[in-house]
């Protein structure tokens, strides 16, 4: 072969991509409530971080709020996935509200070790994003316990009260690597410092870094699909650069895929976050077939086979249906 022979263009599909068991759960629930109580059904914060379900979800008859005081007195009312306060929830009761909660359980499971270690008077050392919906939600438990620890340089203000009796926890969707290195800082100032029962990153955030950390390896350009406020797309755009790729984009859909993105390259990667319908990675592979990269080949890094029981107060009405 002609050594100057142009390589061929081709796409690496990660895998696993897309919806996490959790995403599915609230999505499927928010579907099914509409079809067992007729709209309009509300939905406080977005369901799941995506645009694009957020409007399919709108034009079936949800309506999302900001605060439960949106939602009318005696209403249906979903919580999203990324989980509420307990002051949530006494609102909604305030209101009469009829609740269905689609908290994902491994957000669930994250709250119960909130309330845990909080029971014990240990100070609580939450590494997650200030303002993030399931901050906030984890940190309402036990206000007067956690202290959040926004990235590295979050870790230096840290005070507790007796660095014997400290326990980090986390959000779920964060970045596997930049977690381990904030626990490694915050052990460096406080040596006794307690891990969670088990890993608080959620199964779906860890299984797309590591699929995206793959194809980073061989691709010059990695698109991520996902929502700006999605913060598991965030952070696989982050770890495809650090990874390999020379540049990485998250893109909401196949309209936002610059031609020009594409110069010179001869592999792309594309994944999407855990929120992200798979029509949406069709779309993007479409367009970039378009523009050349007709040939596909998926990568699976690891294989998934969870799925989470609808919401109790959901699956008891379809019940007596």
């Amino acid at each position: 072969m002609d050594s100057e022979t142009p390589r061929a263009r081709r796409v690496l599909l990660a895998k696993p991509r897309g919806y996490c068991a959790g995403v599915d759960r609230a999505v499927e629930a928010v579907e099914r409530a509409l079809d067992q109580y007729g709209a309009p059904i509300y939905v406080r914060k977005q369901i799941v971080h995506n645009t694009h379900v957020v409007k399919r979800l709108e034009a079936r008859g949800a309506v999302f709020v900001e605060e439960t005081e949106q939602v009318p007195e005696g209403a249906i009312v979903v919580f999203s996935a990324h989980g509420v306060a307990p002051s949530v929830h006494e609102e909604a009761a305030g209101r009469h509200l009829k609740t269905i909660d689609a908290t994902c359980p491994l957000v669930t499971k994250v709250h119960n070790e909130a309330r845990r270690f909080a029971a014990k008077d240990y100070d609580i050392l939450l590494i997650g994003h200030e303002g993030h919906e399931e901050v906030e939600g984890t940190a309402g438990e036990a206000p007067q316990h956690i202290q959040l620890v926004d990235g590295f340089d979050g870790v230096e203000g840290i005070e507790v009260r007796d660095p014997e009796k400290v326990v980090w926890l986390s959000q779920t969707t964060l970045s596997v690597d930049e977690t381990e290195e904030t626990v490694a800082r915050l052990r460096g100032r406080f040596p006794n410092l307690i891990d969670p029962p088990s890993d608080d990153i959620c199964y779906a955030t860890s299984n797309r870094q590591t699929a995206v950390k793959e194809i980073a390896a061989e691709s010059e350009l990695v698109i991520v699909v996902g929502s700006t406020n999605s913060s598991n797309s965030k952070r696989l755009v982050e770890v495809a650069k650090d990874y390999g790729a020379d540049a990485s984009y998250l893109v909401d859909d196949a309209s936002f895929v610059q031609e020009e993105w594409l110069d010179g390259v001869t592999t792309v990667g594309v994944t999407s976050g855990a929120s992200v319908p798979e029509e949406l990675v069709d779309g993007v592979l479409a367009r970039l077939a378009e523009l050349g990269f007709i040939d596909v080949q998926e990568v699976e890094s690891v294989k998934e086979s969870m799925r989470f029981a609808l919401p109790h107060e959901l699956r008891r009405d379809l019940r007596t249906a």
